[in-house]
């Protein structure tokens, strides 16, 4: 009975978290995290571990019964979740980009060249309109990095480590788009394994270039530490990148969760002399910017879980008083650095999140939309907790289609409008 209480209640937490306030968030989310993205998992153990329980005549009298209904209440939680990840996320995705880009999105997509290799696959880039089956882009990234392509891009040790993802049949001659992807951790990790590897993979596989880096992480470094890496990673791939083939005149920028956020701040404040220090005249500036599910505030104290969030970072992470250093918080929030000539964004956002609630998105897009001159697409996935791209999960890879087709229009805007070569 314990244990068929514990499936269900565990299956109706992936369907909606049970908790969104306080610090009991983290053990909804830790939780349902995995249930919310990989249900057939949890639903084919159970389903084998009840044949073998009710072989045993654990089912038997009252509450036998009781467990195993239970347990079948379980599955129907399971199979929702498994419906809803197949079903919602694409129309959803296609109606950001709509909705962002014009109904013609498609057609432009068609303007991208592409150019066969001697294998016979092309090593240009062109649009993403398919998707590699979901057991080969998730964890591979041996097959696109090896050593020879993990480098170090500032002189900070392992934090500075990043790895460039690249296919192997892509000419070094060339000039592939670039794609710089900053990990999550609640700026305590900031590792780049194995996170967005569905992303990274899908768009490595149609002839990008992706950099996904390391960086300094409290509570050992302390704030702006993280930024000053992000910006120098940007550096590094302006300087660098060609030497893979890739375009140093082209390069996007995304992250999750604390990775959003840092990848919103880069993107609205390029070549800001605050965070490049020692390298003040370095071109950090990006052409797009996918921030998912990403912390756009630091500096409103009030709603849920808002005390708490400011509490940490003024323990672990900026290590200044809030009430005496206010302008630190303000200045690292992307929210109050929104600007006119920022690059096309495309925010995206769980409508379950229970560790960054998804008020937090909206508002962010929402002023984000008053004042940028280039577009700010939103798209809230029915049902996603935080996190939601990592796994290899039918969201995961639905989502990396929708932000390649994303990026490839920014790509072939710029193209048509004669700003790259």
């Amino acid at each position: 009975m314990v244990r068929a209480i514990a499936e269900a209640v565990n299956a109706a937490n992936g369907f909606r978290p049970l908790g969104r306030q306080g610090y009991k968030t983290l053990a909804v989310f830790s939780f349902g995290w995995p249930t919310s993205e990989v249900p057939m998992l949890y639903l084919g153990g159970s389903v084998v571990d009840a044949a073998r329980r009710g072989l045993r005549g654990d089912f038997r009298g009252r509450r036998g019964v009781a467990a195993l209904a239970l347990t079948a209440a379980s599955w129907l939680f399971l199979l929702a979740i498994q419906r809803r990840n197949v079903t919602t996320p694409r129309p959803v995705l296609r109606a950001a980009l709509v909705e962002g880009l014009g109904e013609d999105f498609a057609d432009v997509l068609e303007t991208l060249p592409s150019t066969p290799s001697p294998s016979g696959r092309p090593t240009g880039f062109f649009p993403v309109a398919s998707l590699a089956p979901a057991w080969r882009t998730t964890w591979s990234r041996r097959r696109f990095v090896d050593k020879t392509s993990t480098i170090s891009y500032g002189p900070h040790g392992r934090a500075n480590l990043a790895d460039v993802w690249r296919r192997r049949d892509l000419p070094r001659e060339g000039k592939a788009p670039v794609l710089l992807e900053v990990p999550g951790g609640a700026w305590a990790i900031g590792w780049r394994r194995p996170q967005a590897y569905p992303l990274m993979s899908h768009l490595a596989d149609r002839g990008w270039i992706c950099v996904a880096m390391n960086y300094r992480v409290s509570p050992a470094h302390t704030w702006p530490d993280h930024i000053v890496d992000v910006k120098r990673a940007l550096a590094w791939i302006k300087e660098n990148i060609a030497d893979y083939g890739g375009d140093p005149d082209f390069v996007a920028i995304t992250g999750g969760s604390a990775g959003g956020h840092l990848a919103a701040l880069a993107a609205l404040t390029p070549n800001d002399p605050e965070y490049q220090p020692g390298f003040t005249d370095a071109d950090t500036s990006v052409v797009a910017a996918v921030p998912v599910y990403g912390r756009y505030d630091w500096y409103t104290t009030h709603g849920n879980g808002r005390r708490e969030f400011i509490g940490y970072l003024e323990r672990l992470v900026v290590k200044r008083q809030f009430s005496r250093f206010r302008d630190i918080y303000t200045a690292a929030s992307p929210i109050r650095r929104l600007r006119g000539d920022a690059p096309p964004f495309f925010v995206l956002h769980g409508e379950h999140d229970s560790v960054i609630p998804v008020d937090e998105a909206r508002d962010f897009v929402g002023e984000f939309r008053t004042v940028s001159e280039a577009p700010v697409l939103y798209a809230e996935l029915p049902g996603a907790q935080h996190a939601f791209d990592i796994f290899s999960s039918p969201r995961a890879h639905q989502s990396a289609e929708a932000v390649g087709q994303f990026l490839s229009w920014v790509y072939a805007k710029r193209m048509n409008k004669g700003e790259h070569a």
